[in-house]
Formats: C-alpha cells, structure tokens, sequence
C-alpha cells in the first residue's frame, strides 16, 4: 500500500479514469480522492482495483450521503461501510459535507445547507461526534453551494463552520469553487466568507468548475476551474498558506490528460506561493 502522505495538488479520481491512471508506468498524481460510493461494492471489479490503485497512491475519501443535518438518524451500517472502506484502502482521511438531504422520509439528489444558527450548530456537531466516535477521528466537512438563504440565519456561513468545527472538533474541506458560487448567488463577499473561515481548521481544499446559468451559478462540477476561483484560491493559500488540494469533476468529464493539466496548474500556483512566501 502506498505511503499514506496527502500534499501538493491531487484529482478526484472518477471510474472511467482508473483503468487509464493503472495503465501508467508512473504516478500521475501525488494523491487521489475517491467518492466512497463507487467503491462500496462487495467484491468484483471495483475492489480489486481500489486495491490497485491503494497499492500505487495515497488516497482519502470523500462522502456525499450521510446527510450530517438530516432528520434521520445516522445510518450506521453505511458509516460502518465507510470505515471498512477506509481501512481496506489504507486512506488518511474521510470528508463529508455540512448539509442534509434528507428529511426523515425523503432523500433528494442534492446537498441542502443548514440554517446558520446556534441551534443547528448543537444539532449537527452532536451527529458529527457521533461519526466521529465510531470512526475513531475527526473527519473533514465541506461547504456546500447555495441558491437561497434562509431569513432566520444568525450568522454567516463562516461563523457557522467554524462554530460547527470548533464545538464538533471536526477539520474542514473548503471548496472554494462552492464559496464562489454561493456569494455569486447571494450576493455576498467573498473574501469575507472566507475570512470567517477558522484556517487552523482547514486540512483540503477543492477546486471545480461551474455552470453559468445567467441569472445563477449552477455548482455543476463539469467545467475547468474559472479564472476567479483561481484567484480566490491563490489569494487564500498566500494568506494562510498551502494545504492539500485538488481538482474536482463530477460530470461531462475531460480527458485523464486534460484533468491532469488543470492539476499541475494548482500545483505550479502552490510551488510559486511558497517560494514566494519563504523569499
């Protein structure tokens, strides 16, 4: 299994790219993401090449199901499903998103924020500890993309990850892709979102693209990363210094060597950073 070191720039790595990313004589990546349910299958191909690839890469992995704000409890067969996949592969860290999609009878195919207030900050960290109890460590939660807000929020998104955070004592993931999105939608400041971002918390970072919709921003996860983001990402690792990135596509994805591009692209922008910084 490979050395379970996560830094630099790595990719989300999506099946039909891990036939192509096996058949390379060298690593392509220092480190890949893998979304834990195309991998929770119980034997055949799936398996035998998450191990191939374990073998070669270090990985983490990265959640999108365990509705953390949800009505429903926690589904624990599926968390005890994850924690093996974690085990098998060998990965450092497991993420998941600060949201819910469910609300007791209902699963819908999208990740729906929290209202920002103390009340969902006790609600959620308490489930979160609970993930974390029987994971045996933290784990790493992601901002989502946002389209309306809610009129009782008490505070901002900001506020409200890093009070999460701290009374949870999770990591984050910030997808700065998603931060954009959401203050694009709502009309707010980015710097500003970012800036009540707790970055002793931050552990990763994600980078993706997404879809210009004219009156909104659609974080659709099928375009290279736009220009702004670029700068948003290069402004906050400048200030706060380089943390493990990646790249992130979800559909209509590129080519392997498109996506392994738009990888050394972060990881050029990473390097010029800290040689900037040590300077």
């Amino acid at each position: 299994m490979a050395a379970a070191k996560i830094s630099g720039a790595g990719i989300g790595l999506r099946l039909p790219h891990a036939h192509e990313v096996l058949a390379q004589p060298d690593c392509v990546a220092p480190w890949f993401e893998l979304l834990v349910d195309n991998w929770l299958v119980e034997g055949g191909l799936n398996l035998r090449m998450l191990d191939a690839i374990a073998e070669r890469y270090p990985l983490v992995l990265h959640g999108v199901g365990l509705s953390l704000g949800g009505a429903k409890p926690i589904d624990f067969d599926y968390l005890r499903a994850i924690k093996s996949l974690k085990q098998r592969s060998g990965a450092v860290w497991y993420s998941e998103h600060a949201c819910f999609c469910s609300d007791g009878s209902v699963q819908v195919p999208d990740l729906l924020p929290m209202p920002y207030t103390q009340e969902a900050v006790s609600y959620m960290a308490a489930r979160i500890k609970q993930v974390q109890d029987v994971l045996g460590e933290r784990i790493l939660l992601e901002n989502v993309s946002t389209y309306l807000a809610y009129p009782d929020n008490e505070m901002s998104e900001g506020q409200f990850l890093s009070a999460l955070a701290g009374e949870a004592d999770c990591e984050l993931l910030l997808d700065i892709n998603n931060a954009y999105v959401t203050c694009q939608n709502l009309d707010q400041s980015l710097p500003q979102l970012l800036s009540d971002i707790d970055p002793d918390r931050v552990k990763q970072i994600h980078l993706a693209g997404f879809e210009d919709k004219g009156d909104y921003l659609l974080d659709a996860h099928n375009h290279p990363v736009a220009e702004p983001v670029w700068q948003a990402f290069s402004a906050y690792i400048h200030q706060h210094g380089v943390v493990p990135s990646m790249i992130e596509w979800d559909s209509d994805l590129p080519s392997l060597s498109r996506l392994l591009q738009e990888r050394q692209q972060a990881e050029d922008l990473m390097q010029t950073i800290q040689h900037r910084v040590a300077s």
